[in-house]
């Protein structure tokens, strides 16, 4: 295994060891503290991240607003509480050792909002801003404001090249590197694009090179590339390591910090990790923002599958194929699906999916009476958490606050699910948990099925974060 040096980022010598950034109380100040004291890169995850009470405890984020609007109000303002609070415990807990990011989701609620407040807020505490999931193009602009370096989420080297010629060109100095995000195998929300297909991976080698190459056309030969997604044993990437096609390379770890003592995860996730198998972390495309993202098939994800797959097409009129009735909802209004659907459909409500909901694409899908309700509850609850949800179909943007298109039942309030796991507790009993814990969304890379094989993590062994790292460094 090949000496790993440390390298200069941001004016500073820091190992090449960035902690990725997972959202919702899942990268906290604790984690991103100890992973920066560490002597690596440390990231505190800005999204609606987890204040405290003058006792310590974590403040339920609880909405009262009356309208969407309202209740975005009340988020963002937890979010910029909680992104302060988290931020400034990293400062704490790293002491001046390695540096401290902050990761924000470029398509979140009132992103420029959020972290603009937090960065007033926290003055000094912040090295440098993290952003992907969309084309962050105001991102140089928000960071040269306030003095820190910014490191944009790509997943080619044609989005880091529309991004420079909007506008990064104009503050290349406080460019601190370019994150490759693989859209194949790293955790979350993806960078798939429409022309790559999701079943067919390509190696990331090809891709980052290009995105070097893109790179070296404007001058930032020795800006780092990190390479997220899919890294696991440094001694598996020792040929991009000192690789001078590929200049300076820094390796992000996200999903391995989820099993350290420090993480926060509830302890129901981290025994869900240990168990896990190759093939369990699944790509799909249920998000509400629209991007494929890459989470562990459990229950949640297999109700959403369910869904998609009782699902009809109908038409308003008679026409073609379809000339069958079926009623829609309480009035029953008629719409007319082909015969053979008909058929499906009488399967379906005798397994008790007989509530039809339409979908934007003039589609059916059948889920059971009480699923429906949920449903239809937690698109009216909606409080903002996206620029725009196709879940609940709210746009930030007025004079309607709306994208103008159908609710889509096939999809989920994303918000909800993710503050449910991350506080997931045993109070209940550790079944309770396990069964919270499969019932929301587990966000995962798809190298998650390696903590039950790698012996680093043998008889239930949970390193601390110090102890991951210094076992990283030796290549494994």
């Amino acid at each position: 295994m090949k000496l790993i040096d440390s390298v200069r980022m941001a004016g500073r010598d820091v190992l090449p060891l960035v902690e990725g950034g997972k959202g919702v109380s899942v990268s906290t100040g604790v984690s991103a503290g100890y992973w920066a004291a560490a002597g690596g890169v440390g990231t505190v995850s800005a999204v609606n991240a987890d204040s405290y009470d003058e006792a310590g405890h974590p403040v339920p984020q609880v909405y009262h607003g009356r309208t969407r609007r309202d209740r975005q109000e009340e988020l963002v303002r937890y979010a910029i509480d909680g992104g302060i609070a988290q931020v400034r415990a990293a400062r704490d807990i790293a002491g001046g050792r390695g540096m401290v990011n902050a990761n924000i989701l470029w398509e979140m609620g009132a992103a420029e909002r959020v972290i603009t407040g937090i960065l007033e807020g926290a003055p000094g505490c912040i090295d440098g801003l993290t952003c992907g999931a969309g084309m962050p193009y105001r991102l140089s602009e928000i960071a040269a404001h306030f003095g820190v370096h910014y490191y944009p989420i790509v997943s080619s080297a044609r989005a880091f090249n529309a991004l420079w010629k909007r506008s990064y060109n104009k503050t290349a100095e406080l460019l601190g590197g370019v994150v490759y995000e693989d859209p194949w195998r790293a955790g979350g929300h993806n960078g798939l694009s429409n022309t790559e297909n999701p079943l067919a991976p390509e190696e990331p080698f090809p891709r980052v090179l290009a995105l070097r190459q893109t790179m070296n056309n404007y001058g930032l030969s020795q800006t780092p590339i990190i390479m997220a997604g899919g890294v696991w044993w440094l001694e598996e990437w020792e040929d991009w390591i000192g690789n001078p096609d590929l200049g300076p390379i820094v390796f992000q770890f996200g999903t391995r910090p989820l099993l350290t003592e420090e993480s926060p995860i509830p302890m129901a996730w981290k025994r869900r990790l240990r168990t896990l198998k190759q093939g369990d972390v699944y790509l799909n495309r249920f998000s509400p923002t629209g991007f494929y993202s890459s989470a562990i098939n459990n229950s949640f994800l297999h109700d959403l599958l369910g869904r998609s797959e009782r699902q009809v097409a109908y038409s308003s009129e008679p026409v073609g194929d379809h000339l069958e009735p079926y009623g829609v909802g309480v009035r029953k209004r008629l719409v007319y699906v082909t015969a053979a659907d008909l058929a499906r459909i009488a399967e379906w409500e005798a397994e008790g999916f007989d509530e039809a909901m339409r979908t934007p694409d003039s589609t059916l899908v059948f889920v059971s009476a009480d699923d429906a309700q949920q449903i239809v509850a937690d698109q009216a609850a909606c409080m903002g958490c996206l620029s725009e949800c196709r879940f609940s179909n709210w746009s930030q943007r007025g004079p309607t606050y709306s994208t103008g298109i159908k609710a889509d039942p096939r999809s989920f309030c994303i918000q909800k699910t993710l503050q449910t796991i991350s506080h997931a507790d045993e109070a209940n009993g550790i079944a309770a948990a396990d069964n919270l814990v499969d019932h929301n969304l587990m966000f995962s890379g798809t190298n998650a099925w390696r903590f039950g094989s790698d012996p680093f993590y043998a008889d239930g062994f949970t390193p601390t974060v110090k102890q991951l790292v210094e076992r990283i460094l030796t290549g494994r």
